[in-house]
């Protein structure tokens, strides 16, 4: 109903009634009515048309009965949602505490996960970092012993060039040649392996510093999630930097679970201790490679040493034996020559008897008729010169052996002379060049790359 019902309604204090905890009085509505409407009023025809009413008072008293219901239902039920507020907020705050504690628990050990893999990937990275740097280590070991190389490989070529200034019969094939071009083949080949584990250590190196960023950005992501949620647990109900951000819980596709989130980083140190894993059986095959190099590199040239000593040695015993020939074979000319004058002066010498001879012979060819007969003078001046001529013919033939010997000696003088000259460059080249040379020849120490 409208408040156009009455002119007038009761007053219902219903502060009183929630005070006193009961119902006030009710009094009698026909009383009460007449009491408001002819209340300082005067009755008759005179107020007839200023009456305003349109309700019966049987209206009236529903309509107060109706208010009165109303008003105690509305009380009633007034006091039962205050009860049940009063439960709901008991019940809804002890709800809210538990699951805010509950919150900061799992939080708390969301702390502890993430700090266990941070350190853990913290360590790796450590250990990448180190193993990296001895990888480093071993990548400079490798430059240096390229480099080194280059020396015996420098050393080696002078040496077969020098020795292709040998000439003639000491331009041979012999054990030092053999040992030199063994040399260079050894050092070309130490090289080529030296130049392949390089670029292995240096793809290695590369690798171990990715998979090393790989682990600082886990751990830095990591760092930050630890710090973000360590904020988050040190949040309380009377913290003053809190907000609401009602879309906050709204869960983004991108967003992975636990396990999928634990996946990740243990993939990462399984990737990294594999890389970690490789880098140091790399470095145990460089250092291999190193020592075995080096070893082979001074075997070989310490071969190559006593090749040439013992070549040496045979050039120069075999230039002391055509020393030694030589001085008798120079000897013997001097003889030979003294000889060849000797029969020279034997065949002068014969050349007066021989003439005699002949001339008697001839002067007696004119003795006359009977006295030209063969007497005793004649048979022994026929024998005296058949006998010089026989002698001269024998001092010819010896002188032209003579003088055939003193030929040959000169040629084996001049052969001799040549060869101890050949030995001699020889010895030059092989003692004062090459082995000079080869002095210089690098340490162990160098060869290893240090």
């Amino acid at each position: 109903m409208s408040s156009q019902v009455l002119v007038s309604r009761p007053h219902f204090d219903t502060r009183v009634v929630a005070q006193n905890g009961s119902q006030p009085p009710v009094t009698n509505p026909e009383t009460t009515v007449k009491g408001n409407v002819y209340a300082g009023t005067s009755a008759g025809l005179a107020t007839a048309g200023y009456r305003s009413a349109k309700y019966t008072p049987e209206e009236w008293f529903t309509n107060n009965s109706a208010l009165l219901n109303r008003a105690v239902v509305d009380r009633n039920r007034a006091e039962n949602i205050c009860h049940e507020s009063k439960a709901l907020k008991t019940e809804t705050d002890a709800g809210t505490l538990r699951t805010q504690t509950e919150g900061t628990k799992h939080l708390g050990e969301r702390l502890q996960d993430i700090h266990r893999w941070r350190s853990e990937l913290a360590q790796f990275i450590e250990r990448l970092n180190a193993e990296t740097h001895l990888l480093i280590g071993s990548r400079r070991r490798l430059e240096k012993a390229l480099d080194a190389t280059e020396i015996p490989f420098a050393i080696a070529t002078d040496n077969l060039t020098c020795r292709e200034r040998r000439f003639g019969p000491d331009l041979v094939e012999d054990p030092v040649q053999e040992e030199l071009l063994k040399e260079v083949e050894l050092i070309r080949s130490i090289q080529a392996l030296l130049k392949k584990t390089l670029d292995q250590t240096i793809n290695q190196i590369r690798l171990n510093r990715e998979v090393t960023q790989t682990l600082e950005l886990d751990w830095s992501d990591k760092q930050q999630a630890y710090t973000l949620d360590d904020q988050c647990g040190r949040y309380n109900n009377r913290s003053m930097d809190t907000q609401q951000h009602p879309s906050s819980a709204a869960l983004q596709d991108q967003v992975c679970d636990e396990e999928v989130w634990r996946k990740f980083t243990v993939d990462n140190l399984r990737l990294a201790e594999r890389e970690e894993t490789a880098s140091q059986a790399l470095r145990r095959l460089s250092e291999r490679v190193l020592q075995e190099t080096t070893e082979d590199l001074r075997a070989q040239c310490v071969t190559v040493d006593q090749a040439f000593i013992q070549r040496c040695m045979e050039l120069s015993q075999s230039k002391t034996q055509l020393e030694l020939h030589l001085g008798q074979i120079l000897d013997q000319i001097g003889a030979q020559e003294k000889n060849i004058s000797y029969l020279q002066q034997a065949v002068y010498d014969k050349e007066a008897p021989l003439r005699v001879a002949q001339s008697r012979l001839h002067n007696r060819t004119f003795r006359p008729n009977i006295e030209l007969c063969r007497d005793q003078p004649q048979l022994s001046l026929l024998g005296e010169a058949s006998k010089l001529s026989r002698t001269v013919s024998a001092l010819q033939q010896q002188l032209y052996e003579a003088r055939k010997s003193l030929s040959d000696l000169e040629e084996s003088r001049l052969a001799l002379e040549k060869d101890i000259a050949c030995k001699t460059n020889s010895l030059l080249i092989d003692r004062e060049k090459c082995m000079t040379h080869r002095t210089r020849y690098p340490t162990v120490t160098v060869l290893s790359g240090y």
